[in-house]
C-alpha cells in the first residue's frame, strides 16, 4: 500500500471564501468601469489562473471581445490587460481580508490529517502580495497549511502550469507524485494537478464552480442541491479529474482509498 505523503489544497473556493466570491465580484465591477458589462459565468470561467492571465482570458472570450471593439472602436491590447489588472488589484486588496472564513469542515480535515503526519501545501491564482492579506487573516481564523506557494515564486507561471505543485514538493520534501492529492475548486486547479501528475480531487460544495455563496446553497431543498453537486462534479469529470468530493469532510476518506489502489 502506497502511503499519501503531502495534499495540497487551493485557497480561496477550497480552503476559505466559500463560493469563492472576493475575487470575482471584482471581475465583474472592473468590466462594469471599463463600460463592458460581463456575466457571472464569464467572470468564473477562468478561475483559478494567475489573476492577470484571467483578465486577458477573460478579453479573448469572443463575446467580451466584440463588446470591447463596439466601446472602444478598437481591439484590446496588453496595455488595457494592465489597466485592468491594477483597478482589480486596488479593489480587491480592499474587500480581500473580509472573505478568509474557512468553509465548513476544513479545519478539522486539515487538522487531522496534520496529526497523522501528512504535510499539507497550497497553490492559488493570488498574488504574493494579495496572499500577505489573505495568510494571517485565515490564520487567526484557524487555518494555516505548512506552505504557501504563489505564482509569483515560480516566475509567473501560474495554474494550468504545474510549478506550484513542484515548489511546494520542495518545501515540504516531497518527492514522488505518486503520493500527492492536490484539491481544488476550479477546472484550472484540476489541470494543474494532472499536468503535475498527481491525484487531482474536485471538492464541490464551496467552489467556484457551483458559483453558490453558503446561503444561496443552504437555500436549496433536497433534490436543487443534487442537481448542483451533479453539474458540478461532471465540470470537474469533463477535464479529467480522478475524483471528486462534496467537502473536505470526505478527503480522509478518499485518502484511504487512494492507498488502497
Amino acid at each position: 500500500m502506497t502511503k499519501i505523503e503531502g495534499i495540497i489544497l487551493d485557497w480561496a473556493g477550497t480552503a476559505v471564501d466559500f463560493g469563492c466570491f472576493a475575487p470575482v465580484n471584482v471581475f465583474l465591477d472592473i468590466f462594469k468601469n471599463a463600460g463592458v458589462e460581463v456575466t457571472l459565468q464569464e467572470a468564473r470561467e477562468p478561475m483559478g489562473m494567475l489573476k492577470i492571465d484571467h483578465i486577458r482570458t477573460m478579453l479573448q472570450m469572443p463575446r467580451i471581445q466584440t463588446a470591447w471593439q463596439n466601446q472602444y472602436g478598437r481591439a484590446s491590447n496588453e496595455d488595457d490587460v494592465a489597466t485592468l489588472y491594477e483597478q482589480f488589484e486596488e479593489q480587491l486588496m480592499v474587500s480581500l481580508a473580509t472573505y478568509t472564513d474557512p468553509i465548513p469542515t476544513v479545519l478539522n480535515t486539515v487538522n487531522a490529517l496534520k496529526a497523522s503526519g501528512v504535510k499539507v501545501g497550497s497553490t492559488t491564482g493570488y498574488t504574493r502580495g494579495m496572499m500577505d492579506v489573505v495568510v494571517p487573516n485565515a490564520k487567526a481564523k484557524g487555518y494555516e497549511p505548512h506552505t504557501v506557494v504563489t505564482p509569483d515564486d515560480v516566475g509567473g507561471f501560474g495554474r494550468p502550469y504545474p510549478y506550484m505543485i513542484f515548489e511546494n514538493m520542495k518545501r515540504l520534501g516531497l518527492q514522488d507524485v505518486r503520493k500527492i492529492v492536490k484539491v481544488g475548486d476550479t477546472t484550472s486547479d484540476i489541470r494543474e494537478a494532472l499536468h503535475a501528475g498527481i491525484w487531482a480531487v474536485g471538492v464541490i460544495i464551496g467552489s467556484s464552480e457551483m458559483g453558490l455563496s453558503q446561503q444561496e446553497f443552504e437555500a436549496l431543498d433536497e433534490e436543487q442541491k443534487q442537481h448542483v453537486i451533479h453539474s458540478t462534479r461532471q465540470k470537474f469529470e469533463a477535464v479529467g479529474a480522478h475524483f471528486t468530493i462534496e467537502t473536505m469532510e470526505q478527503l480522509p476518506q478518499l485518502i484511504e482509498e487512494i492507498e488502497q489502489q
